[in-house]
């Protein structure tokens, strides 16, 4: 924790010396325009910013166990993964939503292994409602074809979202699988055509 103190400490004294820098940050307190909203897993291996390159501003991020999208329904109560999509949407209008899962995914691997999750019952109940059960068998650990698959699936659900759909139709956003490769950083993009994750 004392690295993460220092560094905020730091944060301050290095945006003071950079003409460049105070001017970024000025304007983000004018309010935020960000490109795209990525939604990713919670894992720490994961850091969308070093992912994309995505300065301050650029990216709004939802981030859940497993990148998993709730299933769209009329009667949803509160909801911060829907309302995350819907603010995306109604109020920042950004033009792409990437839904970014990542190999070595526990929360991914736990489901497609069948684990045995009592000793961490949120966990488990979040997984059994937003994991499918229909995926694959994935022994490898590396879960990538689980995790694929998964991504697909969210990007699925996203489809379900009246803010997604009304977009969509407009022609005014992009819908984007990836799956990222924690041990070598390749990211690859789902391409419907061919149902296939290939390198960007």
């Amino acid at each position: 924790m004392e690295t993460f103190i220092q560094h905020a400490r730091g944060l301050t004294a290095r945006i003071a010396d950079r003409r460049e820098e105070q001017e970024t940050y000025g304007r983000l307190a004018d309010g935020q325009s960000p490109l795209a909203l990525f939604i990713t897993c919670s894992d720490s291996r994961v850091v969308p910013s070093l992912i994309t390159g995505a300065r301050p501003g650029e990216l709004f991020e939802l981030r859940t166990a497993g990148n998993a999208v709730p299933v769209y329904r009329e009667d949803m109560a509160a909801c911060a993964e829907a309302a995350t999509i819907e603010y995306a949407m109604r109020v920042l209008g950004v033009a792409d939503i990437v839904v970014c899962g990542h190999s070595h995914c526990g929360a991914v691997g736990a489901r497609a292994r069948g684990e045995d999750l009592t000793g961490a019952p949120a966990v488990r109940d979040w997984l059994a409602q937003q994991l499918s059960d229909q995926l694959p068998k994935d022994e490898e650990p590396t879960v990538s074809a689980a995790v694929q698959q998964h991504v697909r699936e969210q990007v699925d659900r996203l489809r379900g979202y009246p803010c997604v759909q009304e977009r969509l139709a407009a022609g005014e956003v992009n819908l984007h699988g990836w799956f990222y490769e924690v041990h070598t950083g390749m990211v690859a993009a789902h391409h419907p055509a061919s149902d296939l994750f290939l390198p960007l």
